[in-house]
């Protein structure tokens, strides 16, 4: 029995005092103690090594009152799993030598065998909740099969992903199947991370907002909601499509849990988006806490307000930038922990 089940409240949308709080990429490169371990070990090897993963998971947890985990890792581990060999490039980011620009080259990607191509992440999970004994929940995420072809097909990170927009459209049939086979690996993935334990899971559409209304329905969110519909029934799913809030109407007709919304929407538009039936996650700017911690109790308390307690979990719209200092974080979390009802 988890202690502190505040998050799976707010998925289940029962009546709650507070809203929970945690922030994307909370386990990461503003935390001191993790620069210390990015600087003896590079990227993947901390995702690769069970250790270094689970220790990385938990370290704010032991200096913030976060009221869920969020397992270390990245959302590349799944390309990788399929062959596509992925590396972390010194200021660059993610960087593939050999990008995926061909019929023949989709054909020759392969659905992994996740407990072999993957163990490392489920040995993690289970690290992690010994760690974490049951005080709060973890949260296992992947990214959505749109996100991850951008990236295999650019061979890095772009403003636009021009050259993944225009893979799609003058190569559709590739396009599709190089989606479904990244979709078809991402169930097995998640569903063996469900097994494992975790108690919810997101999808991270992070370049869905790079494509129109139209093409978001054909290139990704069709590709999401076969990931919805294969989890839901398993556990709570969650899903965050940055710059995607034009999809809101359209995704509250899927099975999902909850729904993040960036701050590029307002919370009264992305309740009537939703129905105000459904839970939403979000959607504090993240180069927002660079603004003083009493700014920052003031921002949150009206974003609690606006959005409402019920079916909410405060977090940031985005993952939290490397520069942040730890007492605006911290002023972050605890606005939310100390917030009251205006009575």
């Amino acid at each position: 029995m988890i202690k502190n089940d505040l998050y799976l409240k707010a998925l289940r949308g029962e009546t709650v005092e507070r809203p929970p709080v945690w922030m994307m990429r909370q386990a990461g490169r503003y935390l001191p103690e993790f620069i210390a371990l990015r600087d003896q070990y590079d990227f993947f090897t901390r995702c690769q090594t069970p250790e270094l993963a689970a220790e990385i998971t938990v370290q704010p947890i032991r200096r913030f009152p976060l009221d869920a985990a969020i397992l270390f890792s990245d959302i590349l581990v799944v390309p990788q799993a399929m062959g596509i060999d992925f590396k972390m490039k010194e200021s660059v980011g993610p960087w593939l030598d050999n990008p995926i620009r061909t019929a023949e080259q989709v054909q020759n990607i392969q659905v992994p065998d996740v407990n072999e191509t993957l163990g490392y992440v489920f040995d993690a999970i289970e690290l992690t909740l010994q760690k974490l004994d049951n005080a709060i929940p973890l949260i296992g995420f992947a990214g959505s099969p749109w996100t991850i072809l951008c990236y295999c097909v650019e061979g890095k990170g772009s403003k636009s992903f021009d050259i993944a927009k225009s893979f799609c459209f003058q190569q559709s049939e590739a396009a599709h199947q190089l989606l479904q086979k990244i979709t078809d690996t991402t169930i097995a993935y998640l569903k063996r991370k469900i097994e494992k334990g975790v108690s919810a899971v997101q999808i991270f559409d992070s370049w869905g907002g790079m494509l129109s209304p139209t093409d978001y329905q054909e290139f990704s969110w069709k590709y999401i909601k076969q990931i919805v519909d294969a989890l839901s029934s398993h556990t709570h799913v969650v899903v965050f499509g940055k710059g995607c809030w034009f999809a809101l109407e359209e995704m509250i007709t899927s099975n999902v849990s909850a729904l993040g919304v960036d701050w590029t929407i307002t919370p009264e538009l992305a309740r009537t988006f939703t129905n105000h039936t459904m839970t939403l996650q979000g959607n504090f700017d993240p180069a927002r806490l660079h603004s003083s911690p009493e700014t920052i109790k003031k921002m949150v308390n009206e974003m609690i307000n606006r959005f409402g307690k019920d079916r909410y979990i405060a977090n940031l719209g985005h993952g939290i930038l490397p520069n942040i200092p730890l007492e605006n974080a911290e002023a972050f979390i605890k606005a939310v922990v100390d917030w009251k009802p205006n009575i």
